[in-house]
C-alpha cells in the first residue's frame, strides 16, 4: 500500500517525555509506519498508509491528552481534539498573548492567598479560621482551574502508564492542597499549610511556559518568514488573477515591478533585477532576461517580467526548502535521543525519589509538614523542562538562522557529524571555478591583438562549442576595442566547423582560422612559446591568424569564483585540510590548487574515482566533507561522512548531500560547518547545564533546603537559560 506523510501541530506539550507520549500514542494507530515528534516546533512528522486518516491521527494525539491540527487550520472535520475548535488551549500551553492576560487573574489570587497565610497580620477569625479557608477557597480556584490542564492531560497518561512534567506538577500541587486542606479541617499535625506553595507554582509554571512560548517563537521566526513569503495570487498575461495553487507547470503569468514571483519558472520576456536573498541569503539582486530561472517568492526590483511556471506547490525551491528544514527538525541529533532516553525514565524516577523523601523524613521522626515539603520540593524541581529543550531548540535556531544564510541543514545527525570533520574536499569545475569559459588574455607577437581577437570572435559568433562562444562573447565587451559590436559590422561568409581542430570563416573577404595548431601550416616560433606557457599554467591556448599562419595565442580558462580564495582560507582557519578533486589533467588542477592554496590535488578522476578516493581518505581514519555541484559528484557526496552540494548545481547532487549551499558562495560552506559547530556546542552547554541543574538540585530539595516555591522557580530559571543560549546562534554571522 502507498504511504504518505502528514504533519500535524500537537500543543499542550510541556517536556520531552510528552514527547514520547504523543509519539507512542500515533505508532499504535494501525497503519502508521513512524512517528516524530519536535518537541520545540510542535510539529510531529507521521508517515503513514494513505488509508490513514487525519482525523485518526488528531483522535490519537488528543488522546495522549494533546491538541492537535493541520497546519494550515482545521481538519476536516472541522473540529479540534476536545471539541475546542481551533485548537487554542487555555489549560496553561500554548500561551498567546490572551491567556498573558488570563495569567493576571491566578495571580492576583495567588497574591491574595500568600498575603493571609504569610503575613500574620492579616489573618482573620470569624469563630473559625476564616483566613485560612480564604486561602484554601482561592488556591483551588488557581490550582485545579488555572492548572485544570496540569490534572486533565496527567490523567490521560496515566491511560498510557506514562508520566511527564504534567504528573509532577499535578501531583505537587494538588498533593498540597489536599494535605493542607486535611491539616486544616482536622487541625492535625502542627497546622502548617501549604495553600501558597500550590499557588505559587501554578502561576510560575504558567508564567514560564508564556516566557517559553515566547522564545520558541522568536526560535521559530527565521522558518515563519521563510513560510510567509509565497506570493498568493499570479498575475495571467490577460490581466486575471489566478490563486497561486491554481497554477500548472507551463502556465505564464506576469511580474510587475516590487511584485513576488509567484513560482519557479523561466523568463520568456523581460530584462529586470531580481532579489533571490530570501532563497540564497545574497543580498546583491541578480540580473535576468530571457531565459534565465527565477525563484518563486524573489522579489522583481524593476522590469516587468512574463514568466512560465516550471514548478508549482511542493516542487518548488521554496517549499522543496521548508520540507528540508521541516525534516531536520523531526530528525533526532544522536545526543537528543539519549536524552530523550533518560527523559522517559526521569520523570517516573523523581517520583519514586519523592516518596522515598516522604518515608526517609517520616521514619527519621521528622515533623509530617517538613517531610511533605520536602517531597514537593523533589516532584518540582525534577521537572525536565531544560532537558527536553536543550537540543531542539538549538537546532530549530541554528537550522533556522543557516536557512535565511542560504545554508539548507538536512538533520541533526549532520551538525554532530561537521564537528569530527578534518578534511574537505572540493570539485573542481562548477564548485570551485565558475563552470563557465572566458577570455583572460591574448597575445600577439608582431600582431594587432585587438584586430585579431576581433577577426576570431568574428568567426566563433557561428560557433556552438563553449570556447568559442567565450571568445565571441568576450572579445565585443570592452566598447573602446576593435572588436566591439563584431557581429554587426563584419560580413562573415564560408563558416566551417573541424570537429577536434577549429573553425574556419571568410571575414569581410579574409580567411580567418581559429583553433589548435594543427589547423595551420605555419606556427612562428615566438607564437608556439606563447601557446607553451598557456598551455604550462593549466590554461587553454587558442590560436588564431590571418590565412594558413598564426598570428596570435587567446588564453582561455575556467574563471576561478570569486569567493574561492576566501573560502578556502576560512576552511583552512577552521582546522580543515583542503583536497581538490577533479576529472580534469593535473597542471589545470595545480594550477588551480596553487592560486587557491588548496593542500593537496587528486586530478583525472570519474564519478567512481571521487567516490574511491572519498573511501580512501575515510580507511585512513579522516572524517571528510565533499562539496560538489554535478551529477558525476553524487556518488562521493553520498559517500563523504558529510555531502555538501553547491545550490547552482543539480537536483540529483542536492538530494545526495546533507547539506544544501543554495548561493554560488563558496564562502558558504565554512559557514556552514562553522554554524554546525557552534550550533552543537550550544547544544552540549544546554545539556550540560541541564543534567547539573538536576543532579544538584535534587538532592538539595530531598535534603530539605530548597523550598518547593524556590524549587519552581529554580525549574524556571533553568529552561529559561536553555532558551537565552540557544537564541544566541541567532547573531551568527557569516565569513568575510
Amino acid at each position: 500500500m502507498a504511504v504518505r506523510r502528514a504533519t500535524l501541530i500537537v500543543e499542550g506539550m510541556t517536556c520531552a517525555a510528552c514527547v514520547s507520549s504523543v509519539e507512542r500514542s500515533l505508532i499504535e494507530v494501525e497503519g502508521v509506519v513512524e512517528a516524530r515528534v519536535n518537541y520545540v516546533s510542535g510539529r510531529a512528522l507521521v508517515t503513514c498508509d494513505e488509508a490513514v486518516a487525519n482525523s485518526q491521527l488528531r483522535a490519537a494525539v488528543a488522546a495522549a491528552g494533546y491538541l492537535a491540527r493541520l497546519p494550515d487550520g482545521l481538519g476536516s472535520d472541522g473540529l479540534s481534539p476536545d471539541g475546542l475548535g481551533s485548537g487554542d488551549s487555555s489549560d496553561g500551553h500554548g500561551i498567546g498573548s490572551a491567556e498573558l492576560r488570563r495569567l493576571i487573574l491566578p495571580a492576583g489570587l495567588t497574591v491574595v492567598v500568600a498575603l493571609v497565610t504569610m503575613v500574620e497580620r492579616l489573618a482573620f477569625d470569624l469563630g473559625f479560621r476564616a483566613s485560612d479557608w480564604l486561602a484554601a477557597a482561592l488556591a483551588a480556584g488557581v490550582v485545579f482551574g488555572s492548572g485544570w490542564g496540569f490534572f486533565r492531560r496527567a490523567l490521560k497518561q496515566l491511560d498510557h502508564r506514562t508520566a511527564t512534567m504534567d504528573t509532577l506538577v499535578a501531583v505537587g500541587t494538588g498533593s498540597s492542597w489536599v494535605w493542607s486542606t486535611v491539616v486544616l479541617a482536622a487541625r492535625i499535625g502542627d497546622g502548617h499549610i501549604y495553600f501558597e506553595t500550590g499557588a505559587v507554582i501554578v502561576v510560575l509554571v504558567l508564567v514560564g511556559n508564556h516566557l517559553e512560548l515566547r522564545a520558541r517563537r522568536r526560535a521559530g521566526d527565521a522558518l515563519q518568514a521563510l513560510a510567509g513569503l509565497a506570493a498568493p495570487v499570479a498575475r495571467l498575461e490577460d490581466g486575471t488573477d489566478m490563486a497561486v495553487e491554481d497554477l500548472q507547470v507551463g502556465t505564464r503569468f506576469v511580474v510587475r515591478p516590487g511584485e513576488r514571483v509567484a513560482t519557479d519558472g523561466v523568463i520568456i520576456d523581460g530584462v529586470s533585477a531580481v532579489d533571490v536573498s530570501m532563497i540564497t541569503g545574497e543580498p546583491v539582486p541578480v540580473e535576468v532576461g530571457p531565459g534565465d530561472k527565477v525563484f518563486g517568492a524573489s522579489v522583481n526590483a524593476n522590469g516587468s517580467l512574463v514568466v512560465e511556471a516550471t514548478a508549482v506547490g511542493a516542487g518548488t525551491t521554496l517549499a522543496r526548502i521548508m520540507q528540508l528544514v521541516d525534516r531536520a527538525l523531526t530528525n533526532r541529533t544522536r545526543v537528543q535521543r539519549l536524552a530523550d532516553r533518560i527523559s522517559a525514565v526521569f520523570v517516573p524516577a523523581a517520583m519514586v525519589i519523592a516518596a522515598g523523601t516522604l518515608v526517609g523524613w517520616l521514619a527519621a521522626a521528622q515533623p509530617a509538614s517538613e517531610a511533605f515539603t520536602a517531597a514537593v520540593a523533589v516532584l518540582i524541581v525534577a521537572c525536565p523542562c531544560a532537558l527536553g529543550l536543550a537540543t531542539p531548540l538549538a537546532v530549530m535556531v541554528g537550522t533556522g538562522r543557516g536557512s535565511q544564510l542560504g545554508i539548507i541543514i538536512k538533520g541533526g545527525e549532520m551538525l554532530e557529524d561537521t564537528r569530527r570533520l578534518d578534511t574537505v574536499v572540493l570539485d573542481k569545475t562548477g564548485t570551485v571555478t565558475e563552470a563557465r569559459m572566458q577570455v583572460v588574455g591574448i597575445t600577439a607577437p608582431g600582431g594587432d591583438p585587438e584586430t585579431l581577437l576581433a577577426l576570431a570572435a568574428a568567426v566563433e559568433a557561428r560557433s556552438e562549442h563553449p570556447i568559442g562562444r567565450a571568445i565571441a562573447g568576450t572579445a565585443g565587451s570592452n566598447p573602446g576595442s576593435a572588436a566591439y559590436g563584431v557581429g554587426s559590422g563584419r560580413e562573415v561568409t564560408g563558416f566551417e566547423n573541424r570537429p577536434g581542430v577549429g573553425a574556419v570563416a571568410m571575414v569581410d573577404g579574409l580567411e580567418v582560422r581559429v583553433g589548435k595548431r594543427t589547423l595551420f601550416e605555419q606556427v612562428p616560433e615566438p607564437v608556439a612559446a606563447a601557446a607553451d606557457e598557456v598551455e604550462a599554467g593549466g590554461q587553454v591556448a587558442v590560436l588564431t591568424g590571418r590565412g594558413p599562419e598564426a598570428e596570435a595565442v587567446i588564453t582561455v580558462d575556467d574563471q576561478l569564483r570569486d569567493s574561492a580564495p576566501a573560502a578556502v582560507a576560512a576552511l583552512k582557519k577552521l582546522g580543515l585540510d583542503t583536497v581538490l578533486l577533479t576529472g580534469d589533467h593535473l597542471v589545470r588542477a595545480r594550477t588551480t590548487a596553487g592560486e587557491l592554496g588548496i593542500d593537496r590535488v587528486v586530478a583525472g578522476v570519474g564519478p567512481g574515482g571521487k567516490a574511491a578516493e572519498i573511501a580512501r581518505l575515510q580507511n585512513e581514519g579522516h572524517r571528510v566533507a565533499m562539496v560538489g555541484d554535478g551529477i558525476n559528484d553524487t556518488p562521493a557526496l553520498s559517500q563523504a561522512d558529510i555531502g555538501i552540494a553547491i545550490g547552482t548545481g543539480t537536483d540529483v547532487a542536492s538530494e545526495a548531500a546533507d547539506i544544501t549551499i543554495m548561493a554560488p558562495d563558496l564562502r558558504s560552506v565554512a559557514d556552514a560547518i562553522a554554524l554546525s559547530r557552534r550550533t552543537m556546542n550550544t547544544i552540549r552547554a544546554n545539556l550540560f547545564w541541564a543534567f547539573i541543574y538536576n543532579t544538584a538540585a535534587i538532592p538539595l530539595a530531598a535534603a530539605g533546603v530548597l523550598e518547593p516555591m524556590f524549587a519552581a522557580a529554580a525549574m524556571v530559571a533553568s529552561s529559561l537559560f536553555v532558551v537565552t543560549n540557544s537564541l544566541r546562534l541567532r547573531r551568527f554571522r557569516r565569513s568575510q
